[in-house]
């Protein structure tokens, strides 16, 4: 309910604004349609000349062709504010999440009793505000000291808080978020008025959009078009006054007709779709939950032939699950499978789980009595690099392969060269190994897998039909990298990938002459971002990532890039697909119409009048009515986006012309004979 009434306020608000853009100096900016605007006041003023005795045409026909002009140039500005209508939707969710609040600033980490209240528009860049649970953030900033959750939905829409502490990718925070949980200490990094959500609203509204390079040389070519068909059309009534004169029969086209044909001939059709096109390409990225800090940006996406995939969360789930127990020889695997899992009941980390899950799958051992076992357990740690348990005078670790051979030899234990065979053997399937001991015996290793996501696979093949070579990012070792690429279907691989290596790689793309997208969140990925031609950085990412790329991912989802690929080709396809159709219409127009405007002066023409069109006066007319209709029509089209197909782009080309092409020049021959039948019947013409 609340969405229909929300749709029918946008449709209110949008025919309001398609009457507010009649305004000269809004129509002026697409001059395209000034010409239909001005030859809407030039027909609608020699409408009331009529009434002076100053006839070009018939009162009623002149009405009739002013009153169409003004509904086109109305359905064109209605297309452009429904697009900026949903933008204006966006914008008012996130306006209610900007509020002024009070902020606790403070003089240091150290100081936090001594606050001073101030409101959040007079931070300035560089202050420090403590904030607690319950409270909203009041700037962007960065964590400087603690670690709290923190509810982002009024900016991404995800009701899960996520987490953000300070040090390392997840210390950027965003003012309108709210802590649920511990408290933070922030330092300011934005000035008022230009937060995050400043540039999103402005972004999302279209204030701060412009029109990008392949917009600006569309239309140009629409305005050398229209140009072109100004000099035809004038000459032309000097032209049927000589002719008829010559000739001595028919009679000179009238002022209001040739206004009527030049309307009819321009590329009126796209470019009164065209910032539509673009303005609803913005809105399927943003609710995409992506912000485009350009329109330049978007486009770049649709031509961009090489993407650059970080490989965890990305191409991997990012968590390895235990796949196998590979014991040793002379150890069963069930004693394996035993001492992993005891070694792993405490370990809460995703691998550990997937350790006892698979223990219970293979061997089906559950319950234990930790009390009975008088078990201590023993966490993992950055300087050991193992875990484990102790009990009942037995000890059992596991860890990293270099770490407990370490272990082992030390204590005076044997390690079998079979353990180091099984190691090579993991690592070369691009697995993880981790060794299991128990009592300073080697029992086997346990074979975690990185586990590549469903689907990737088959969307790299569709990136790779449509001549996007896709390369996978990792500090793996080659031979882990390779088995994971191969795995996942990735074109290339960079592994043990450093900032230098990813810049170098980018900048060697890019001089071959390709487009290069890449998604980052860490200062590190900074340099690489800023080269690259379309640099997709995580909301949850450092500043110095946000600072440094092109888009910003609300919901810091490494796979969004492919997403955002398809929507930068799919707003290039659709411009393309409606300025074939458009073109294609125009040259219909121009055989459909022509031979019956001049007939009566050259008579030799009815031949070509090959629909049988009734007169003159109701061939216009036809003409006229189905060039604002068409631009209804195609409203829906511009707003949705053509169907998105994962094709290389001469096979796009040819269904465009063949779909589209052949579509623009059949529509209007239908079209406009059958307006001529419904006239000719009510008798008009």
């Amino acid at each position: 309910m609340k969405e229909t009434e929300s749709r029918k306020a946008m449709m209110v608000d949008a025919l309001k604004q398609s009457l507010v853009k009649c305004a000269p100096l809004i129509q002026l900016k697409n001059p395209v349609m000034f010409v239909v605007y001005l030859g809407a006041i030039l027909t609608t003023v020699l409408y009331f000349l009529s009434f002076m005795g100053i006839k070009d045409q018939s009162a009623g026909f002149t009405l009739a062709i002013a009153l169409i002009l003004w509904v086109t140039i109305l359905f064109a500005n209605f297309a452009e504010a429904i697009a900026e209508g949903r933008g204006r939707a966006q914008a008012d969710s996130l306006k209610s999440a900007r509020k002024e609040v009070i902020a606790k600033k403070v003089k240091s980490i150290k100081a936090l009793d001594q606050v001073t209240e101030v409101i959040s528009s007079d931070l300035k860049k560089g202050d420090l505000v403590y904030v607690v649970a319950g409270e909203q953030i009041p700037m962007d900033g960065d964590v400087v000291d603690g670690a709290a959750s923190v509810d982002e939905s009024a900016i991404t829409g995800e009701s899960a808080p996520v987490i953000r502490e300070s040090g390392g990718d997840r210390s950027a925070v965003t003012g309108g978020t709210t802590v649920v949980s511990d408290a933070l200490v922030i330092q300011v990094t934005a000035e008022s008025g230009e937060s995050f959500l400043d540039k999103m609203i402005a972004m999302v509204e279209g204030s701060a959009r412009k029109k990008t390079p392949n917009e600006i040389s569309l239309q140009i070519l629409l305005i050398t078009l229209t140009l072109i068909f100004l000099v035809v059309s004038a000459t032309l009534l000097p032209f049927t006054r000589y002719s008829s004169a010559l000739s001595g029969s028919g009679s000179a086209l009238s002022l209001t007709v040739i206004i009527a044909l030049l309307v009819c001939l321009a590329p009126t059709t796209i470019g009164a779709l065209l910032s539509s096109i673009g303005i609803a390409g913005m809105s399927r990225l943003n609710k995409a939950n992506v912000l485009a800090m350009s329109g330049r940006a978007i486009e770049a996406a649709g031509d961009v032939d090489i993407l650059m995939l970080d490989k965890t969360g990305t191409i991997t789930l990012g968590n390895r699950k235990a796949s196998e127990f590979l014991p040793v020889a002379g150890v069963e695997e069930f004693e394996l499978a035993d001492a992993a899992q005891l070694s792993s009941l405490a370990d809460e980390t995703a691998e550990g789980r997937s350790i006892v899950v698979l223990a219970k799958e293979r061997f089906d051992i559950r319950g234990r009595d930790f009390k009975a076992l008088q078990a201590t357990f023993i966490d993992f740690s950055a300087k050991t690099r193992m875990s484990g348990i102790d009990y009942q005078e037995h000890e059992i670790r596991k860890g990293a392969a270099d770490t407990v051979k370490k272990f082992v030899m030390e204590a005076g234990g044997t390690y079998p060269a079979e353990c180091d065979e099984i190691v090579a053997k993991v690592a070369g399937l691009g697995g993880t190994p981790l060794v299991v001991v128990k009592n300073k015996t080697v029992l086997g290793v346990v074979y975690l897998k990185d586990i590549v996501k469903n689907g990737v696979k088959e969307r790299f093949e569709d990136m790779r039909a449509m001549g996007i070579k896709t390369i996978m990012i990792t500090g793996d070792n080659p031979m882990t990298a390779a088995a994971i690429a191969a795995e996942a279907g990735v074109d290339d691989f960079l592994a043990e990938a450093t900032p230098e290596a990813k810049l170098q790689l980018i900048r060697q793309y890019q001089e071959e002459g390709h487009l290069v997208a890449m998604t980052g969140d860490g200062t590190n990925d900074a340099p690489a971002l800023a080269q690259a031609d379309v640099a997709v950085a995580m909301n949850t990412g450092t500043q110095a990532a946000k600072e440094a790329g092109n888009m910003i991912d609300l919901d810091s989802s490494p796979t969004k890039l492919i997403d955002i690929v398809r929507i930068g080709k799919q707003l290039l396809m659709t411009r393309g697909a409606l300025t074939t159709f458009s073109i294609a219409n125009d040259v219909a127009k121009y055989f459909a119409i022509i031979p019956v405007l001049f007939y009566a002066i050259y008579p030799q023409l009815d031949a070509l009048n090959l629909m049988g069109l009734n007169s003159p006066t109701s061939a216009i007319l036809s003409a006229i009515i189905y060039n604002a209709l068409i631009i209804v029509a195609l409203i829906p089209l511009s707003l949705k986006g053509v169907s998105y197909k994962e094709m290389p782009a001469s096979q796009i080309l040819r269904h465009n012309l063949l779909v589209y092409g052949l579509g623009g020049l059949v529509a209007p021959f239908i079209a406009i004979k059958l307006i001529d039948v419904v006239l000719t019947v009510i008798g008009v013409g």
